[in-house]
């Protein structure tokens, strides 16, 4: 039997009635003739809830006990799925990530799955078992300890689980019945799109889309893994929803798919910095210590033996960011003139596999920023992305001029 990765985020399984319905879906492909292997995420703001208690308890808490507390949400779901599942007469069992086992490594909090060996799952398979409810963002350390995979992690273990098991698919349920070429929220006329190219989605997401997680979509591009966004709201077809997949299975394309932001970064320039060998490495290796994030990175020409470097992160990370160069001055490993912050930035990103055979993207992108009088502060590009950084006030502008600049209300 072919097996099929069934992903349910939060609001999925956010009450009783909802994981019933998530069953129904469940039930439905079991009768196609699947092993289906499910994985849920804790009930919609139990997470948050159990993060809360921890820090109420212990603000400087150990990782450990961290991981033990937070991973309860899904183990709770998962039993009750397989509950409703047996309740409907569709043989299933719940599995925590230390029973299947999800190995992982030992980083609390941001563990990464290092092996899902299929043998004890293939084993209830062939005794019966229809369905393996699997509780995800967990897994199990080499020392024996539960560990969690980070925010949005339960994405992560549905790809694994498709990838360790050669799934014919993995489909992720969630509040959104697909990928959209921007945020519906901010753009009228943002369209759902049929599929879209692993890297363009690996863009979309590293640039602040919130429907698949990063580091899901890397995992489903390495062992490439069918991945299908779609709603559990709505009466599904073999049709619904977005195919996340390679990017010969689309026949045509717009030059540009998307247009990202993300709303809370920040822009921070070093004055007057010593123009030396080494002295990248000494700022950007004092912040990747303090973790900070640092994305676009800009060096101005240099005169008389000084420059400006400027980079930006997310607003949240300022705080460690100036206490990591501030340290670093004092230590001696930089010498600079002043530290400029702006908080009151915003990223704003057209992404598009299309870009490597097509010019005049940048140029596009640049005139429509300009006709509605929007400055850029800083530019990257890469291959299939330009990433601009603008004042806040202006991010919805930009989306929506973008949008149709590229004309992505429309199909190609």
């Amino acid at each position: 039997m072919s097996v099929l990765v069934m992903k349910f985020g939060g609001t999925s399984v956010a009450t009783l009635d909802r994981i019933h319905r998530a069953a129904k879906r469940v039930a439905v492909e079991v009768a196609k003739g699947h092993e289906v292997i499910v994985i849920v995420s804790a009930m919609a703001g139990k997470t948050n809830e159990l993060v809360g208690w921890v820090n109420e308890t212990s603000p400087m808490y150990d990782a450990r006990e961290y991981d033990a507390v937070t991973s309860s949400g899904e183990n709770v779901t998962a039993g009750l799925m397989a509950l409703r599942l047996q309740e409907m007469d569709v043989p299933a069992r719940s599995w925590q990530g230390w029973q299947v086992p999800v190995q992982t490594t030992s980083a609390h909090g941001a563990a990464r799955i290092l092996d899902i060996p299929p043998e004890n799952i293939r084993a209830k398979f062939a005794e019966g078992m229809k369905v393996a409810v699997i509780a995800g963002f967990q897994g199990v350390s080499p020392e024996g300890r539960i560990t969690t995979l980070g925010r949005g992690g339960s994405d992560t273990t549905a790809v694994a689980f498709a990838a360790a098991f050669e799934a014919e698919r993995c489909d992720i349920y969630t509040d959104v019945d697909g990928i959209y070429t921007t945020d519906p929220r901010i753009c009228e006329k943002a369209r759902k799109l049929d599929r879209i190219a692993f890297e363009e989605m690996l863009e979309l997401a590293s640039l602040g889309a919130k429907v698949l997680q990063t580091r899901s979509v890397e995992l489903a591009m390495r062992y490439k893994v069918k991945l299908r966004v779609l709603s559990s709201f709505e009466e599904q077809s073999d049709e619904a929803g977005t195919l996340v997949c390679d990017e010969e299975e689309i026949m045509e394309s717009n030059v540009v798919a998307g247009v990202a932001y993300s709303r809370d970064e920040a822009k921070m320039t070093l004055i007057s910095v010593a123009d030396r060998p080494g002295i990248a490495s000494a700022i950007f290796g004092a912040l990747a210590d303090a973790g900070v994030n640092v994305d676009m990175i800009v060096q101005n020409i240099s005169e008389e033996g000084r420059t400006d470097m400027t980079f930006s992160c997310p607003n949240d990370q300022v705080m460690r960011a100036e206490k990591a160069v501030e340290a670093a001055r004092e230590r001696g490993d930089i010498r600079f003139n002043d530290l400029v912050t702006d908080t009151g930035v915003a990223k704003v990103s057209v992404v598009g596999i299309g870009m490597r055979s097509h010019t005049g993207v940048a140029a596009d992108m640049f005139k429509a920023l300009s006709a509605e009088g929007i400055n850029i502060k800083v530019i990257t590009t890469s291959e299939i992305k330009i990433s601009v950084l603008i004042d806040r006030k202006y991010m919805e502008l930009a989306v929506q001029a973008l949008h149709d600049a590229f004309g992505l209300d429309k199909a190609a």
